[in-house]
C-alpha cells in the first residue's frame, strides 16, 4: 500500500468543509424504511436504518421534505416549514434522527423549498382571503387579468399545461391570476418582497438550531423571475420531452437563473456562517441548479454563495467515454476558478434509474457499477440515491397505480408524461415478498408504490456477504475511495477516449472505464489494481466495466 494512505482516516476534510469529498446519500423519506406499518416511510424508519448508511460508508444523507404538507408532490408542497407532517413523524422524532445519526458519524442534509409553498400554507390562504393589492398577495406571484381572459404570459408549468391558474375572489368573482411553476397547488413566492427573505432565513436558524448540518435548495435557479414576466420560446411540440427542468419550462429562460437569485444566496452565506464554531461545525447547502453550463453552476458557489450545486451534466451523459470526458473537463476549470470542488450524481427521485438509462439488466447494472466507479474516482463529493447500491432499475407502475402530479396533468395530453414514481418504489430489504422488510405490514401487502415481484434477489439481505453483489461493490468502492479521496488532489488529467475507453488520472490513481466493444489494455505505469467494477481478463479492463489503479 503506498505510504500516502491512511486506512484508518474516517474524515473526508481538512479544513472543516466536510462536503468537499464526501459521499452523501439522498433518502427519499417516503419509500426508504416504515416504522409503523402503514404503507409510506418516516422518521423513525430512517433511524433504525441508519446503521446500514454507516456501513455502507457513506459521510452524510440528504433526507427529502417531511414538512407538513397535504402531499400534492410528496412534501414539495410545504404548508409549514417549521414542523414534521404527521405522516412522517414529529419534532421529536426529528430530533431523535438528528442525534442517532451524529452517533454514528453521519452528517444530515434536509429539503428546503424556497421556490414555492403549498396552496394551504397560511400565506397563501390569507392571501386568498385578502383580495388583490394587499400585502398578503404580494408575497406571491399575482398578476390581474387583461381582460381576454387568458394567462398573463405563456409559460409552462414543468408538469405540463400552464404555469398560471385563476382564483375566485372572496366576492365570487373570477379574479387574478397567480403563477405556479410546477402544480396549481404550489403557487410561486415572489422573492422581490423583502419579507420572502426574511421569512426562509428565519427557516434556516430554525432547523440549524436543531442541529442540521445542511440543505440541499430545492429549484434554486427558479427564485427570482424576469421583470415583467415575458414571454418564454416555447420548444417545439412536435420534439421529444424536455432533458431538465430547465428545457421543460421554455428555450429561454426569463423564468429560471436570473442574476438576482445570487443576492439570495450570499445572504444564506453569512446564515450558515453564523454557526461555524458551533459544536457540530460548518454548515453547508448544496443548490438544485438546473442551469445550462458548468460556468452558470459555478456562479452558485462563489467564495460568498453556497458551498455546492448539483452536476447534473454526468447524470445527463449518455454511456460514452468521450461525453463522460467532456463532463469533466467542462466542470473543473469552472469550479477551480471559485475554489469549490464539484459534485457529482447518477441518479436521483426526479429522473430513471441509471441502470435503465444504461440499457437495463445484466448490461445496464455493469454500466452502472462501471460509471459510478468512475464518478467515485473523481475529485468531489458525489450524492448516491437510495437504491442505486442494491442495483434496482426504473419500475413500470401501472397507470391506476401512479401519483405524480405531471402524470395527472398530463395523462389526457397528445405527449402523456408517465411521471417519476418508477424511480420512488420502496426500496426492498429482506424477504422473498413484498414489502420486503420496507416496514411491518405483513407479507404480500404492498407499500404506497407497488414493489416487483422479482425483487427477492436484490434486497439488502440476499446481497449482503456476496461478494458479486452490487451492494457490496459499492461498500467496497467506498472503502476504497475513503483511502484517497482527500489526498489524491483536485486535478484530472483525461489520458484518452479513443476506441470508447475513458482514461484519466488524478495523482497516483488511473481510472479505466470502457464503453467500448473489446477488452482494454491497462496503461502502462497505472499501478497495482485496486478496484474493478467486474471481472477482466489479466492485464486488461472488459467491455461495460471500469477500473481503479494506485500507482506506489
Amino acid at each position: 500500500m503506498p505510504a500516502w494512505i491512511d486506512p484508518n482516516s474516517t474524515d473526508p476534510s481538512t479544513d472543516g468543509a466536510w462536503w468537499r469529498q464526501a459521499v452523501v446519500y439522498q433518502v427519499y423519506v417516503r419509500s426508504f424504511a416504515d416504522s409503523d406499518g402503514d404503507g409510506v416511510g418516516d422518521l423513525p424508519g430512517i433511524t433504525s436504518r441508519l446503521p446500514h448508511l454507516r456501513d455502507l460508508g457513506v459521510d452524510a444523507l440528504w433526507i427529502t421534505p417531511f414538512y407538513t404538507s397535504p402531499q400534492r408532490d410528496h412534501g414539495y408542497d410545504v404548508a409549514d416549514y417549521r414542523d414534521i407532517d404527521p405522516l412522517f413523524g414529529s419534532l421529536d422524532d426529528a430530533d431523535a434522527l438528528l442525534a442517532r445519526a451524529h452517533e454514528l458519524g453521519l452528517k444530515v442534509i434536509v429539503d428546503l423549498v424556497p421556490n414555492h409553498t403549498s396552496d394551504q400554507h397560511p400565506w397563501f390562504q390569507a392571501a386568498l382571503a385578502a383580495g388583490p393589492g394587499s400585502p398578503e398577495r404580494a408575497r406571491y406571484m399575482f398578476r390581474d387579468d387583461d381582460g381576454t381572459d387568458t394567462p398573463p404570459n405563456n409559460w409552462p408549468s414543468v408538469f405540463g399545461g400552464d404555469a398560471w391558474s385563476r382564483v375566485t375572489e372572496p366576492d365570487g368573482s373570477k379574479g387574478q391570476w397567480y403563477l405556479h411553476l410546477f402544480d396549481s397547488t404550489q403557487p410561486d413566492l415572489d422573492w422581490r418582497n423583502p419579507e420572502v427573505g426574511d421569512e426562509f432565513a428565519s427557516i434556516l436558524r430554525f432547523w440549524l438550531d436543531r442541529g442540521v448540518d445542511g440543505f440541499r435548495v430545492d429549484v434554486a435557479h427558479g427564485l427570482f423571475k424576469k421583470e415583467g414576466l415575458p414571454d418564454t420560446e416555447l420548444p417545439d411540440p412536435d420534439a421529444d420531452g424536455p432533458a431538465s427542468m430547465v428545457e421543460a419550462a421554455g428555450v429561454d429562460e426569463p423564468m429560471w437563473d436570473q442574476l438576482e437569485v445570487h443576492d439570495v444566496y450570499r445572504r444564506w452565506h453569512g446564515v450558515l456562517a453564523e454557526y461555524d464554531d458551533s459544536p457540530r461545525g460548518r454548515r453547508m447547502a448544496v443548490a438544485e441548479s438546473w442551469a445550462r453550463t458548468a460556468e452558470a453552476i459555478a456562479r452558485y458557489v462563489r467564495p460568498d454563495e453556497l458551498q455546492q450545486s448539483f452536476n447534473f451534466h454526468w447524470l445527463s451523459a449518455p454511456w460514452s467515454a468521450s461525453a463522460f470526458a467532456d463532463v469533466v473537463t467542462e466542470t473543473l476549470p469552472s469550479l477551480r476558478h471559485h475554489g469549490a470542488t464539484p459534485t457529482w450524481v447518477l441518479s436521483n427521485h426526479d429522473v430513471v434509474r441509471h441502470v435503465t438509462r444504461y440499457g437495463g439488466g445484466s448490461v445496464g447494472r455493469a454500466r452502472g457499477r462501471a460509471a459510478t466507479l468512475a464518478m467515485l474516482g473523481l475529485p468531489g463529493s458525489a450524492y448516491l440515491y437510495q437504491g442505486e447500491e442494491l442495483g434496482l432499475e426504473q419500475v413500470d407502475v401501472a397507470p391506476e397505480d401512479r401519483t405524480d402530479p405531471s402524470w395527472f396533468r398530463t395523462k389526457d395530453s397528445p405527449k402523456p408524461d408517465i411521471g417519476r414514481d418508477g424511480c420512488r418504489v420502496p426500496i426492498p430489504w429482506s424477504g422473498t415478498t413484498a414489502p420486503y422488510g420496507f416496514g411491518p405490514a405483513a407479507d404480500g401487502t404492498q407499500p404506497w408504490l407497488p414493489q416487483p415481484d422479482d425483487w427477492a434477489g436484490l434486497t439488502v439481505e440476499a446481497q449482503t456477504g456476496d461478494e458479486s453483489s452490487t451492494l457490496e461493490f459499492y461498500r467496497a468502492a467506498l472503502r476504497a475511495r475513503r483511502t484517497f479521496a482527500d489526498r489524491a488532489g483536485d486535478d484530472v488529467e483525461i489520458v484518452s477516449t479513443l476506441d470508447g475507453v475513458l482514461v484519466y488520472r488524478r495523482g497516483p490513481l488511473t481510472c479505466v472505464l470502457n464503453a467500448g466493444t473489446t477488452a482494454a489494455a491497462v496503461p502502462e505505469g497505472a499501478g497495482d489494481l485496486l478496484l474493478a467494477s467486474g471481472p477482466s481478463p489479466e492485464g486488461r479492463v472488459a467491455p461495460d466495466t471500469a477500473a481503479w489503479f494506485l500507482a506506489g
